[in-house]
């Protein structure tokens, strides 16, 4: 719904211990796709729906997914929420209409600088997520200042893997790097892993058939190393002939990759297909043999991969991971054991991670089974209880 359409729509005070609702204010949320989005949604599904009330940025296609959920979900006039005097007095307004006394900002930077305005609105308790883009932040003059002052105006600042906690900590006064706590994003181990009867319907679309595939799933931007992966194919092709690569995804890279996959001659192993839905992700892991993102941190330390859920979806669903070596990503393959973390800009090294997968069918299925377990021990079932206790009254240490 539309900010002016849920006026009047507030609903009594909820929450336990006598607590307001949480308002979570966010460009991050669907149905625009990315791994914050997910990140974002799941947690706020995961939550008491009563508790619950999201305030985000104006969509294409919006109405049918915001009808679909049991929290209001207010749509601002604005494609981005930018923090300023006038998205204050909404957000303030929409606080005080819906009961809400505690804030989750999507991602800290920049909407964490309305934290002083809402504090003028009740709001007794703030969390802000952080991701990837904030270790830029963190390493830049202008940007580190005020990434300063969110981190001093908000009670918790999250953090989803080590590498964000050490990049972006050391840019926070001590006190509010000291209150930083875990929060990495969970993964539904009953969506992924069981979806076998549609995954033989993808293979089916891509005209597969029996033949390995290796799966690369996420937006065609050039951090993800999809041109990597393309010149490391023919290598692959070598030792395994059979074998197929679907590239799921759009973004700006798209036209590059489509000149490259001709120039390499290799378009009749290779699939280029558009990206898909939420409820279609479970079917296409199940429908591939390998994940492999040769992702790679760029702009000099600045855009690393902040985790990578994909590799921990792929892994959920019994698939051994190839992962590029950038900011966390690492954390999410047991190197050697879950599958194989590379240097992605190596198409050598890149080539030689896949086949040795590809080429050894019961090492294979041995790394996506305990892939799956290890998912279910670290990054199952966590997120919401984490983020539940960063809302709880009085200012905590670090996890």
């Amino acid at each position: 719904m539309t900010a002016s359409a849920a006026r009047g729509q507030s609903a009594p005070l909820m929450g336990g211990r006598g607590a307001g609702r949480i308002l979570v204010v966010t460009n991050d949320f669907p149905p625009r796709r990315g791994g914050i989005e997910s990140f974002v949604f799941s947690l706020c599904n995961g939550l008491p729906s009563a508790d619950v009330v999201v305030y985000t940025a104006a969509m294409a296609g919006s109405a049918d997914l915001d009808s679909s959920v049991d929290y209001p979900v207010i749509r601002d006039r604005s494609r981005t929420l930018l923090p300023s005097r006038r998205l204050a007095r909404e957000v303030r307004r929409t606080a005080r209409e819906f009961g809400c006394t505690r804030v989750v900002f999507g991602a800290a930077a920049p909407l964490g600088l309305l934290a002083p305005h809402l504090r003028t609105a009740g709001i007794g308790r703030m969390v802000a997520l952080t991701h990837g883009h904030e270790v830029w932040w963190a390493t830049t003059p202008g940007s580190r200042s005020l990434l300063r002052r969110i981190a001093a105006e908000v009670d918790v600042v999250t953090y989803v893997s080590e590498y964000c906690r050490r990049e972006i900590g050391r840019a926070l006064p001590v006190d509010a790097a000291a209150r930083m706590r875990r929060l990495s994003p969970d993964v539904d181990l009953e969506r992924f892993g069981a979806a076998v009867p549609a995954g033989l319907e993808w293979r089916g679309r891509w005209q597969v058939g029996d033949r390995p595939v290796v799966l690369a799933a996420s937006r065609l931007v050039a951090r993800k190393g999809h041109d990597v992966l393309l010149e490391a194919w023919p290598r692959v092709l070598a030792s395994c002939p059979r074998a197929v690569l679907v590239i799921v995804g759009d973004g700006p890279r798209r036209r590059m990759l489509q000149r490259r996959i001709s120039r390499l001659a290799i378009t009749g192993s290779v699939r280029l297909m558009p990206s898909v839905g939420w409820d279609d992700m479970p079917g296409i892991y199940a429908a591939a043999s390998v994940f492999a993102l040769p992702c790679r941190t760029r702009r000099r330390g600045r855009e690393p991969e902040a985790l990578g859920l994909v590799f921990l979806e792929a892994a959920a669903s019994r698939l051994p991971v190839v992962a590029g070596r950038s900011g966390g990503a690492p954390e999410t393959v047991v190197d050697g054991v879950t599958g194989h973390v590379v240097n992605g800009r190596d198409a050598v090294a890149v080539a030689a991670a896949i086949s040795s997968v590809l080429t050894r069918p019961e090492l294979a299925n041995a790394m996506g089974m305990r892939g799956r377990a290890w998912v279910s021990e670290h990054y199952s079932g966590r997120a919401v209880y984490a983020l539940q206790t960063a809302l709880t009254d009085g200012r905590t240490g670090a996890a």
